[in-house]
């Protein structure tokens, strides 16, 4: 990776941390039903423009529309909706470590789902600490009776568990552009939400301040369409496997925001989960483990 890699990876971490904490200050005033709808509808607008400025003919592409609607569910409307209602009842940081999960699920579900991505002993190991850092976080409580901090928790744990599926159904629009896949899921998720949100919660008689109208807004075009797009652009330049490198920093970005801004507290207890989350995805991932294998063969070698 350049230094030009390493800084929009940087920079996604920021807005897909960000995102937790726009949503933090948006649920103050809106409901998650009202919130996941207009970060999915205003990010479908600003991918649909971008992408007809960069000269894609989404028209061609409406043959697909009952895969962008499956893949609109997975990735968007059902963890959404999760993530938004979990922090109702816990805090932005606590919610970004959990949603860390993500890789842990996927490997799992390509082994079980695939015949080409088996567990290999090092990935098995990755998901068993990644997992018992999820049941410290849940602590001995959870054990007894789940209260709604339990819930909020396990929602976010069911959302990364969704974009695990997302992540292998994704894998046959391998042929259409990534900024069209966006634009189409985005859309097929508005339009999904949309008689749920009239029925429910009107958006004309939403009234909000100022300050969540601008939570709302960096939710919508920063931490969704903006990320999206760069997303994408290292994806395509870097692979899939350097792109994953975002999910230690998301958590980070995400903490330090709540910490800062927010006056949220991290207790021991979540360090040392988010120590072991961390754990498994250096072990999922790989790359410490081969490198490690290298110099020591490099390093027999020389002997």
């Amino acid at each position: 990776m350049t230094v030009s890699d390493w800084g929009l990876l940087l920079f996604l971490s920021l807005l897909w941390g960000g995102s937790f904490f726009f949503t933090e200050i948006a649920l103050r005033e809106l409901t998650p039903l009202i919130l996941v709808w207009s970060r999915v509808s205003l990010a479908a607008i600003a991918l649909i423009v971008f992408a007809y400025v960069r000269g894609y003919q989404l028209s061609q592409y409406l043959h697909l529309w009952r895969r962008f609607l499956v893949m609109g569910l997975l990735n968007n409307l059902i963890p959404f909706s999760l993530i938004v209602w979990g922090q109702t009842q816990i805090n932005s940081s606590l919610a970004a470590i959990l949603n860390a999960t993500t890789p842990l699920f996927t490997v799992v579900l390509a082994h079980l789902l695939t015949h080409d991505e088996r567990l290999t002993s090092s990935r098995l190991l990755g998901v068993l600490l990644g997992f018992a850092g999820i049941v410290v976080l849940l602590g001995p409580a959870a054990l007894i009776g789940f209260s709604l901090s339990n819930l909020g928790q396990l929602a976010v744990v069911a959302a990364a568990c969704c974009y695990g599926f997302a992540g292998l159904y994704g894998r046959q629009f391998r042929s259409v552009p990534p900024i069209v896949t966006g634009a189409g899921m985005l859309t097929s998720t508005s339009v999904m939400l949309l008689p749920l949100v009239v029925s429910l919660t009107p958006p004309w008689q939403v009234r909000f301040s100022a300050p969540t109208t601008w939570a709302m807004m960096s939710l919508a075009l920063l931490s969704t369409a903006l990320a999206y797009i760069i997303y994408f652009r290292i994806l395509g330049r870097a692979g899939a496997t350097n792109v994953m490198l975002v999910t230690f920093l998301i958590p980070v970005s995400a903490l330090l925001l709540g910490t800062l801004l927010l006056d949220e507290t991290i207790d021991s207890t979540t360090l040392f989960s988010m120590s072991l989350i961390f754990a498994g995805l250096v072990a999922v991932d790989g790359r410490l483990f081969r490198h490690f294998r290298a110099f020591s063969q490099e390093a027999n070698d020389d002997v």
